[in-house]
């Protein structure tokens, strides 16, 4: 459904058919699942939504708390972003000259950004600890390499109280323009963090370590965002730490990806993206996916409708 709230574009994408049965591992004694034997099927309707709005008003919404949070941070660049960028000089060559892109940031919402409402917003949308053992939820945030500290410090004033570092390690550098440089940066940067107890953990009971590859997109995948994630990589984020049916949440979707990436794990997501450019970018995006059959479902006419708010809009129901 696409429609208006408040004044604020929202997208929901849902299937009113069930997922198709999935066997789940049965759990040991300490509640982790195994790799044998079946327990039971899961059969919770998925649920993909895109909000074009500040994360900060997600009371308007019928947004669910989640099992894992995913999100990819302002880097805090200012107007550097593109300081290790081609897209610094005209035609990404230095003998051009600077572009109009030199000296200015990413987007002008970052200096916004507050990481302690960020971090309020996330504990919040979090389910809360279960009682069982390695059924608790988790938030995994990309930031820069200094970032982490104080994502570390001002976590635990939030109930956050534990983390893991995680360090992506890519086969290319984007400091290749930093030509006194001897040593460039190939990595990024994350940082999992949850409460008192360790979150749900799927690997069938191999180790994970914190050290993993970044593995690029292929060619056909939309680059809709300059900070956009692998979806491969969010994808193994999303399969360790999530069981099929789990709710996944971005509260800053940008592309979208981390939806995407959801959805073709089997699992619910939700994102909010307060830019819309990338919001309508990202809603085309999701909309694509449903209709190549990603779920094997068939798209019916778009058609004219009006909502609950007396708003003409244009529904897409599946």
């Amino acid at each position: 459904m696409i429609g208006i709230v408040n004044g604020t574009s929202i997208r929901q994408l849902w299937h009113h058919d069930e997922l198709p049965p999935r066997t789940l591992p049965p759990a040991n004694s300490k509640g982790n699942r195994g790799n044998k034997g079946i327990m039971g099927y899961q059969s919770k309707k998925l649920h993909h939504q895109l909000i074009n709005d500040h994360f900060q008003n997600s009371k308007r919404y019928d947004v669910p708390k989640c099992q894992l949070l995913l999100a990819d941070i302002p880097y805090n660049v200012g107007k550097n972003a593109y300081g290790s960028n081609p897209s610094w000089y005209e035609g990404g060559d230095n003998s051009n000259g600077e572009s109009k892109l030199a000296n200015t940031s990413f987007f002008d919402t970052d200096k916004n950004f507050r990481l302690s409402e960020f971090l309020n917003f996330c504990t919040r949308m979090l389910i809360k600890e279960p009682k069982e053992a390695g059924r608790a939820p988790a938030m995994i945030v990309f930031c820069a390499f200094d970032q982490q500290f104080e994502l570390i410090d001002k976590a635990k004033e939030h109930g956050l109280n534990n983390y893991i570092n995680l360090v992506f390690r890519k086969n290319f550098s984007a400091q290749v323009l930093k030509a006194n440089m001897r040593i460039v940066g190939n990595c990024e940067y994350a940082i999992l963090l949850y409460r008192d107890k360790l979150p749900k953990f799927n690997n069938n009971g191999k180790m994970v370590f914190n050290c993993m590859e970044w593995e690029k997109d292929s060619s056909k995948t939309p680059k809709l965002h300059p900070n956009q994630k692998p979806l491969k990589v969010l994808q193994k984020l999303i399969s360790i730490f999530t069981d099929p049916g789990d709710v996944v949440i971005d509260p800053v979707a940008g592309s979208g990806s981390t939806i995407i990436a959801a959805l073709r794990s089997g699992r619910s997501g939700y994102g909010f993206e307060i830019k819309k450019n990338f919001y309508k970018d990202a809603s085309q995006w999701l909309e694509h996916e449903l209709s190549q059959g990603q779920l094997k479902y068939d798209l019916p006419n778009m058609r004219s409708r009006t909502d609950a708010f007396g708003k003409s809009t244009q529904a897409l129901e599946l």
